[in-house]
């Protein structure tokens, strides 16, 4: 109903500011001021103060006198505070607000019939993924959640970097040492196992014999030169390190989870001719240069050049991703890519080497996010090794299964065995974990800390998972079914309604996440639901009241664990049905 208000109001006053012959461009429509009960306002007001020659204030009630009430279903009155338009909602609104928050499909926008592609996570295929990166998958899945939200038909690409220097070290050692050089790995799993081979490759480069490292660096050249030339056993070699390494880590994001409709190796662009003919395009350019020993795009506005070609004609990264990011645009209407900060640069360099091809680039955004750091001591992990992603799972499962067990008392204990322990704490521990790093702005850095993120009382993955709960234990000591068509006339308590208005921002919060790319707004919606259904509970009995009162009451109920669940999925988080 939100949004079918807020195009309401959209046309109101673009016909009100049409009638005072005002431009309608710009409607200034946002956030009401706390101190009103309104569910829209406009500041259009400060924007036309300067062409009218009056006060904001006084432009404010032009507006609100011009807009024709006769033509309004879900706003009931139109007043001013200052410089603000208030729009209040209707009994219509609230009535078909209650109606449709039971759906179990409620907050989902309808099919745009636009294909996205969302490319994350995409780390280097040579070992486990590291605690630092876990930032890019879980924004990444939540972007391409609330993009399916929202209605786009979404694809999840993970990027792989197969064709670099770092993966032809890898095979040269995988294939050189035995299983006798390498410790144990420090997990049962492919990619801790293949690690120990990247590892000890590295430290004979570093620390080897020269002429040991000599015929290593001669055997890694000819792989990366096996690969420029199309050479089909290197691409098989290369592929059976890289396939069984993506294949651990694929299991290790599946516990965030983070899942991908494909994984598009660099290779592919250089097997099927792409990367070679957009070579030939880029030395045709303009701004092309061939300066110490490599050819170069000498592109405006930036201090670097972009190279794309070195002296013995192997190309770069960048040269594949750029044939990638034109086959991207083939397929899809929209493509996102998630990037570390570390990569503006070089994504900056990609656009503008992008337009100069001649591509669309209004069909790519980039979201950037900062790095996850850890308390001193805030993680027990295993001496000498860094901290993977899955040290963090595993204690944030550990530490919610504490939290969960203090929580039982003696009545609660009976009714949950160890398999249902287990599940909680599995929901609640990753569950804290995706939710505290999904829900800040990803260009702010954070510093993960496990007493936040695991707080029951504060605003927290379990504290919001807890009311989802809670409300599944209501309407589970319910033996009568809830009516299609409940009764508004029972909810007048300021609780009741300050319920609905929640509730019936899902849709809008869910658009505007999708539209800009935020999915920590999600959270934050969440959270306040989650503070709204508390006021609500603790003020308006439920179970207790009268029939009519019970029915609309459990209606509120109903729709608040259907927004919390529809909205923690749109986030990757499970919503628990009992804590």
């Amino acid at each position: 109903m939100f949004l079918q208000l807020r195009a309401e109001v959209e046309d109101a006053l673009a016909d009100a500011l049409t009638a005072l012959d005002l431009p309608a461009e710009d409607l200034g429509i946002e956030e009401p001021p706390e101190d009103v009960d309104a569910v829209l306002a406009s500041s259009v007001a400060f924007r036309l103060a300067g062409e009218v020659g009056t006060a904001p204030p006084n432009v404010a009630s032009d507006i609100a006198e011009a807009i024709d009430h006769d033509d309004l279903t879900y706003v009931s009155d139109v007043t001013t505070q200052g410089p603000y338009v208030n729009f209040l909602p209707s009994e219509a609104y609230f009535a078909e607000t209650l109606q449709s928050v039971t759906e179990s499909g409620f907050g989902r926008l309808p099919d745009r019939d636009t294909s996205v592609v969302v490319e994350h996570t995409s780390a280097n295929p040579t070992g486990p993924v590291h605690v630092g990166r876990a930032r890019n998958p879980i924004i990444g899945d939540a972007v391409a959640r609330v993009l399916d939200y929202a209605g786009y038909e979404v694809d999840r690409h993970y990027y792989v970097n197969d064709a670099g220097r770092q993966i032809a070290v890898f095979t040269w050692a995988y294939e050189t040492f035995d299983e006798d050089d390498l410790p144990e790995p420090e997990r049962e799993s492919p990619e801790y196992e293949m690690v120990r081979y990247y590892r000890k490759g590295n430290t004979v480069l570093e620390d080897g014999d020269p002429d040991e490292v000599e015929a290593a660096e001669s055997e890694i050249q000819s792989i990366l030169q096996g690969l420029e030339d199309g050479d089909e056993e290197t691409y098989e070699r290369v592929a059976e390190v890289v396939d069984t390494v993506l294949g651990g880590m694929q299991t290790t994001l599946g516990r965030l989870p983070a899942e991908f409709d494909e994984f598009v190796k660099e290779t592919r662009f250089m097997r099927n001719g792409d990367t070679d003919d957009l070579v030939d395009r880029l030395q045709e350019l303009d701004c092309a240069v061939y300066e110490e020993d490599a050819w170069q795009l000498d592109l405006p506005d930036f201090e670097k050049n972009l190279v794309f070609l070195r002296s013995d004609g192997t190309s770069l990264y960048t040269t594949r991703d750029l044939a990638h990011h034109e086959w991207k645009f083939e397929n899809y209407d929209r493509a996102v890519t998630v990037l570390g900060e570390d990569h503006k640069l070089q994504a900056d360099q990609l656009s503008a080497a992008l337009e100069l091809l001649g591509n669309d680039t209004d069909q790519l955004r980039q979201v950037f996010y900062s790095w996850v750091n850890l308390p001193e001591g805030g993680m027990s992990t295993r001496e000498g090794t860094g901290i993977d992603l899955d040290d963090l799972l595993d204690e944030a499962i550990d530490r919610a299964r504490e939290e969960v067990e203090s929580r039982l008392d003696d009545r609660t204990r009976g009714d949950l065995d160890e398999d249902d322990i287990d599940r909680i704490a599995r929901q609640v521990g990753i569950g804290a974990v995706r939710y505290d790093i999904v829900s800040k702005q990803p260009t702010k850095g954070i510093t993960f800390e496990w007493d936040r993120a695991l707080d029951f009382e504060a605003q927290s993955a379990p504290y919001v998972q807890y009311v989802h709960a809670r409300c599944c234990g209501i309407l589970g000591d319910v033996e009568t079914d809830i009516p299609d068509e409940p009764d508004l006339d029972p909810l007048s308590e300021p609780e009741e309604r300050d319920l609905l208005r929640e509730l019936a921002r899902f849709p809008a919060v869910i658009e505007a996440a999708a539209d800009d790319l935020t999915p920590h707004t999600v959270a934050t919606y969440t959270r306040d639901l989650a503070e709204t259904f508390n006021a609500f509970y603790r003020e308006c009995p439920v179970l207790d009241a009268d029939p009519e009162t019970r029915a609309a009451r459990l209606a509120l109920v109903d729709g608040t664990r259907t927004a919390i669940a529809n909205a923690l999925d749109a986030l990757g988080v499970e919503a628990p049905t009992s804590m």
